[in-house]
């Protein structure tokens, strides 16, 4: 019975916890015999079979070894470590952890400097040639005292980013916990910084997003933490916060939205200015309106944040009712004329196609190629300034508030020169990226082109007809406009007709005809056959911006939609390109001290097939030789271009090219309250009755006469 089955699995259990490593049947059947603790090994011998000594060691490790998997288990249960298995497991991943932190704490040393805010330089930027067009900077600091810092001023920040700051270790746990499963789930490490960490990442680091940094970051605070005190450690965080604006520090940045010493501020414009912190570009209400709206929101919740802190009274929150509106950015000195429109363009391509971000933009150092030339920046400028020496202001009402907007760009997608308004100093806005100017009877060559290329389809489900630039339409005046059900119902009830400028009826007239004389009703027309979705689609892969378009009705080809100068030259330079459309760039080449950076450059992409370009190419030509544009030839051989009128009278464009360069030039009026767009009647001098305005082609030949070549 003692070597029964049930004996040996005893004994084989018993033998296994003891960490033998053998059973004691199958010993006692080997006839093997161990001592306990004798460290001594009969089952294995020497060459001559004399015993082996193992190391006392191994007997040790034998039995800390767990008995995994489990014995005296079946099944899935087998693989299921136990409860000492697991705490085991958990204290050794903690101690490993623990040590680690421990080595990495004592390794990671607070920088001797802090960042180097005194070799902040200035953003210089260069013509296409090289030339020095501007320079901007330098970044404008100012240390101040703590003490100077109003309580109220000092807590709206807390409020906003760390209101335990006074009884936190320096470090955020929670954050660095985000931040870590952010990195493992392939997010960005951003988020839940204390004001010790932030001070830690100005002063002493970088704005780079990555795990290293942040895990330096938090080392350092919490050495900083108990190096320094609370007071000296917010002292230096607002003395070294980015606000926007060009300026670093809470001083300068009462100075810059305030006008005043930070001393003099109160709760609610500390609320503001805590506001920003949160990212400037962001919340500055001068760059748009939806970062007033952001800024007005933020702003609210800062003040509600410190009343439940206990740090504003409701008293005192109650009579914060209105927004402390920052005053208007300074325009900087040396940007006056047409400079500080070219420069605003760089540094938004800057900002929107590089890594340089807008904090670290503003400490200066970068040299910016640009691809104005400076020749034809000049050119474009006195084509204006002389045209606009036919209006009459002081006299003529129908002659005020006039602006122009007005670009070139080469097939490449180069801006080579932009007029944005008078004098930037005087008027910040740059025309030439308004978005507000209905494009008019310019926008035809896309619905041309869209036709060419697409076909149109005159029955519901039908096929679509291949056209080409000698399909005949009707070209009279008050056509009524046809969908393949029938004529076309407004929402007011009534059908809707095409009216062709002074009421002129052409009778039968070529798509080719159509487009060189600017006939709007076979273009309207036209647009419903090929399909406004189509159109659309064109003018867009051509060069235009989609939220630019206007609403798909019939009036859509005749230009509602409202893209800017430097957009449409670009699209127009996709015709003189064959097809091929390149976006406009800026940019040419970036540095920092002289050391490259990457900036992004767009590839031409075919819009079009070549046959379909060169249609619309040959029609803008037939404009210049015998259309609508005959004017335009004083520029030159090879020109091609097209005059347009806005929808109601409300705008005038010239479009056009020639050889590899593009140029439109838009001119509207301006309601100075409403900022809506105004009727061209009567501009300079002009019957009542005439539409639209010859000053767009004469200053777009003008300009093409001299330059863009």
């Amino acid at each position: 019975m003692a070597d029964s089955p049930q004996n040996r699995a005893v004994d084989t259990a018993m033998d296994v916890r003891t960490g033998s490593g053998q059973a004691v049947g199958e010993r006692r059947k080997n006839g093997a015999h161990a001592d306990k603790g004798s460290g001594l090994a009969y089952g294995r011998r020497g060459k001559r079979g004399t015993p082996r000594r193992v190391a006392p060691y191994r007997d040790v490790l034998n039995r800390l070894r767990p008995a995994y998997p489990r014995p005296g288990r079946t099944g899935h249960r087998r693989w299921i470590p136990s409860w000492r298995q697991v705490l085991g497991s958990f204290g050794i991943l903690a101690g490993a952890f623990t040590a680690t932190v421990a080595i990495l704490y004592a390794r990671t040393d607070i920088p001797s400097d802090l960042n180097a805010f005194a070799t902040q330089q200035d953003n210089v930027y260069y013509y296409a040639d090289g030339t020095e067009m501007a320079r901007t900077g330098p970044v404008d600091r100012q240390d101040t005292a703590l003490e100077k810092v109003p309580e109220k001023v000092r807590w709206a920040a807390l409020a906003a980013e760390n209101e335990t700051f006074y009884s936190d270790s320096g470090i955020s746990v929670s954050g660095m916990t985000r931040a870590v499963s952010r990195m493992l789930t392939g997010g960005d490490t951003q988020g839940g910084s204390t004001i010790t960490q932030q001070y830690v990442k100005n002063a002493y680091l970088n704005q780079q997003q990555t795990f290293s940094r942040k895990l330096t970051e938090m080392f350092i605070a919490i050495k900083l933490d108990n190096k320094m005190s609370k007071s000296d450690i917010l002292e230096g965080y607002l003395n070294t916060s980015w606000y926007g604006r060009g300026s670093y520090g809470i001083q300068r940045a009462a100075h810059a939205y305030y006008g005043k010493d930070v001393s003099q501020l109160d709760a609610s414009e500390g609320a503001f200015l805590a506001s920003l912190l949160k990212g400037a570009a962001l919340y500055d209400p001068a760059v748009s309106a939806k970062n007033h709206e952001r800024a007005v929101e933020r702003w609210n919740w800062i003040l509600d944040r410190m009343v439940t802190i206990g740090k504003l009274s409701p008293k005192e929150r109650a009579g914060y009712t209105r927004f402390p509106e920052p005053k208007a950015p300074p325009k900087p000195a040396g940007l006056s004329g047409q400079t500080g429109y070219l420069v605003d363009t760089a540094r938004a391509y800057v900002s929107a196609h590089t890594e340089v971000s807008d904090a670290d933009f503003d400490l200066g150092g970068y040299q910016i190629r640009t691809t104005f030339r400076r020749q034809d920046v000049e050119e474009l400028a006195k084509a204006v300034e002389d045209v606009r020496k036919g209006l009459d202001p002081d006299k003529r009402e129908s002659d005020r508030n006039v602006r122009v907007g007005a670009a070139s760009v080469a097939t490449d997608g180069r801006i080579l020169a932009l007029y944005g308004g008078p004098d930037y100093l005087k008027q910040g806005f740059n025309d030439a990226n308004s978005t507000v100017v209905p494009a008019g009877t310019t926008f035809g060559p896309f619905v041309y082109a869209a036709a060419l290329r697409d076909g149109i389809q005159r029955q519901r489900g039908g096929p679509r007809v291949t056209v080409t630039p000698a399909t005949v339409y009707n070209g009279d005046d008050k056509v009524a406009i046809r969908t393949p059900e029938g004529p076309y119902w407004d929402r007011s009830g009534k059908i809707v007709k095409a009216s062709n400028d002074g009421g002129r009826s052409y009778g039968p007239i070529t798509l080719k005809d159509a487009v060189a004389r600017s006939v709007n009703s076979p273009i309207m027309q036209l647009g419903m056959d090929v399909g406004l979705d189509r159109v659309g689609r064109v003018a867009v892969q051509t060069g235009l911006l989609a939220e630019s378009l206007g609403a798909k009705v019939p009036a859509f080809s005749l230009g509602t939609s409202t893209p800017s100068a430097i957009r449409m030259a670009g699209a127009y330079a996709t015709f003189a390109a064959k097809g091929m459309n390149s976006e406009p760039y800026s940019v040419d080449r970036l540095s920092r001290n002289g050391d490259p950076l990457e900036v992004e450059k767009p590839s031409a992409e075919r819009a079009l097939p070549v046959s379909v370009a060169a249609a619309v190419d040959e029609a803008l030509r037939d404009s210049v030789r015998r259309g609508a544009a005959t004017a335009a030839a004083a520029a030159g051989t090879g020109v091609a271009g097209t005059p347009g009128t806005g929808p109601d009278n409300k705008s005038a464009w010239f479009a056009g090219y020639r050889g590899r360069t593009a140029t439109a030039v838009s001119l509207f009026r301006i309601d100075p309250k409403t900022q809506e767009p105004l009727k061209l009647d009567g501009l300079g001098g002009a019957a009542a009755s005439v539409r639209g305005s010859t000053y767009p082609l004469a200053i777009w030949t003008g300009y093409m006469s001299h330059g863009g070549k």
